[in-house]
């Protein structure tokens, strides 16, 4: 893994770029992405942690809406309560002027799995220019964070990651699980007269 990290950052900025953009445009299996970019920084110091999280904010925000753009072919999928369910969440999101913008930014700015956003984003063939804006903003001022500590805090981490297929699998399984979850909720019930309800579950078409 090093000789990958060592062999990648011979091209400076442009290397580090192209590879949060493919990490970030992978719906399973990656690990955090503040973890690859910190790691860059722990092998070359000499890196500017303000440039860093630009360009580390700018390709994982393209690679978001590569995924974005994925998974909006499985909405074929999806059953018609879903889809309606999605639909709804969608529309109350659109009537919100920075709904998709904090949506994004909180789970870009939080470790909450912003995968799985984007994948539920797709879902909902969410179309708001504010959910890329939310997400760079909230991955510029993590990123710049986490690289700027990562000295104290990269080894704790990698640390919880040494059985990290394992511990990746878990948070992607989960995560899974949470979109399938979101799209049985009836959102029309739950916006209009806060009550929770769950719509029967006709699974996804296959």
């Amino acid at each position: 893994m090093a000789d990958i990290f060592e062999t990648i950052v011979e091209y400076s900025y442009l290397g580090i770029f192209l590879l949060l953009v493919g990490v970030n445009a992978a719906p399973l299996l990656m690990p955090p992405s503040w973890i690859v970019l910190s790691s860059f920084y722990a092998i070359d110091p000499s890196l500017d942690p303000i440039l860093l999280a630009l360009v580390g904010a700018t390709g994982a925000t393209i690679g978001r809406f590569i995924l974005k753009r994925i998974s909006h072919l499985f909405r074929r999928f999806a059953g018609t309560q879903q889809k309606s369910n999605l639909d709804t969440i969608g529309n109350f999101l659109n009537r919100r002027k920075f709904g998709y913008f904090l949506t994004s930014f909180v789970f870009a700015a939080t470790p909450l799995p912003s995968n799985m956003l984007f994948v539920a984003y797709g879902l909902m063939r969410a179309k708001s220019i504010g959910l890329y804006i939310g997400f760079w903003f909230g991955r510029l001022i993590s990123y710049y964070i986490m690289v700027s500590i990562s000295q104290v805090v990269l080894v704790p981490f990698l640390e919880l990651f040494e059985n990290r297929y394992l511990g990746i699998l878990i948070v992607d399984v989960i995560g899974i699980g949470a979109v399938i979850f979101f799209t049985f909720i009836d959102w029309g019930l739950l916006l209009t007269q806060r009550k929770f309800r769950l719509t029967k579950p006709k699974i996804w078409k296959f």
